[in-house]
């Protein structure tokens, strides 16, 4: 059974801040001649690994709304210098758009079921080439 995974985007002010970012951290990684992959860093480790592994994604909320997702390539548990468990959730560097989904303010991640998913924007939809403060203006007055 798939299942994501949802987390706030701290320090990303919009997709279009967290796409140049993610852009960075591949372009360096390949200048260091490492596998051009996204990862997050987070102290838990999920349980369910399997279910996220079967088709599951990182949804990200952005100013308190899920607004994009990345899809989930592997999570790699580690333990840190200070001896702190960690893992990486490991991405596609990909971000894929979503219908906005309101979400409040948590720590760390929780779990989303493939049926509380917000649904990915349409390939060729006119959203999809939108400025994200249009979209997000047209989204709270429900033209979209």
């Amino acid at each position: 059974m798939t299942l994501h995974l949802v987390k706030l985007c701290v320090g990303a002010d919009s997709v279009e801040t967290l796409q140049a970012w993610i852009d960075f951290r591949v372009d360096q990684a390949r200048m260091a001649g490492l596998a051009e992959e996204t990862t997050h860093t987070t102290r838990m480790v999920p349980t369910r690994r399997e279910d996220l592994l079967e088709g599951g994604s990182l949804y990200w909320v952005i100013k308190g709304k899920i607004q994009a997702r990345q899809h989930l390539l592997d999570i790699r548990p580690f333990t840190d210098e200070a001896g702190v468990k960690r893992c990486d959730l490991v991405m596609e560097p990909r971000l894929v758009l979503t219908q906005y989904q309101p979400r409040r303010p948590f720590q760390g991640w929780r779990y989303l079921k493939a049926t509380d998913a917000p649904a990915d924007l349409r390939i060729g939809g006119s959203a999809k080439a939108m400025p994200d403060a249009m979209r997000r203006d047209l989204t709270e007055l429900c033209l979209l």
